[in-house]
């Protein structure tokens, strides 16, 4: 547990030491339930609300669902659907908004281990409803995760992935996302997520590209009658 409290502190503490007067840090909040309802078929619903400096200036939020569907140990398929709402810089939910969006996406998630090693790539289709009209979007994230505490089956895990966002119109690359962090189970069923994401953006009007404290928790609950 200590050493969680000191990485836990290193991962907030550290970018807010390094920001000079003109590079704020913001913050990116995460909430996501999920439901299995049988070995192979989950639900979920998350919402994320999203500040440009640290809990202020909030400009961006989203809600959705979906199904997931676990084909074999190492290939998930999912669909979901939700709203996505990205309000003006310089405030708390500003008006006008830069983007009122409505978006609908299938994914197919590929994993495999390596001793303890987990790898993770995950490919997702968009299909964007925006202010400026319809859009498709394409992204791609590889993952890596490693667990370095294991006890009571439980685990605290350490985590790194990077995420490419393009289209099919030009310029085509839209953005690129690093994040690190860890994992913590607090039970079997609850687990808290802290760590750090950088975003690049490249001429688009939705969510803006910066650096931002992540901050995440996630239950997983199940069907009564599964074991």
């Amino acid at each position: 547990m200590k050493i969680l409290k000191k990485i836990s502190f290193l991962l907030i503490s550290f970018p807010l030491l390094l920001k000079s007067q003109n590079d704020v840090i913001g913050t990116w909040n995460i909430l996501n339930v999920r439901y299995a309802l049988n070995p192979k078929v989950s639900v979920f619903g998350e919402g994320q609300i999203r500040s440009l400096n640290f809990y202020n200036h909030f400009h961006y939020y989203e809600i959705k669902g979906g199904f997931q569907y676990q084909l074999n140990p190492n290939l998930n398929i999912g669909m979901a659907c939700g709203s996505y709402q990205t309000f003006k810089e310089g405030g708390n939910f500003e008006l006008p908004k830069n983007n009122n969006e409505f978006r609908l996406w299938p994914q197919i998630i590929l994993s495999q281990q390596i001793s303890k090693l987990k790898i993770e790539h995950r490919y997702r289709a968009e299909f964007r409803f925006t202010t400026s009209g319809f859009r498709n979007r394409f992204r791609y994230r590889l993952g890596f995760s490693y667990p370095v505490i294991q006890k009571n089956n439980l685990n605290t895990s350490i985590y790194l992935n990077n995420e490419i966002f393009f289209t099919d119109n030009e310029p085509y690359f839209e953005r690129n996302r690093i994040a690190f962090g860890i994992h913590h189970m607090i039970s079997k069923k609850s687990t808290i997520l802290i760590g750090y994401l950088h975003q690049f953006d490249y001429k688009i009007n939705d969510e803006t590209g910066r650096d931002f404290i992540q901050i995440g928790y996630f239950l997983n609950l199940s069907n009564p009658k599964l074991n």
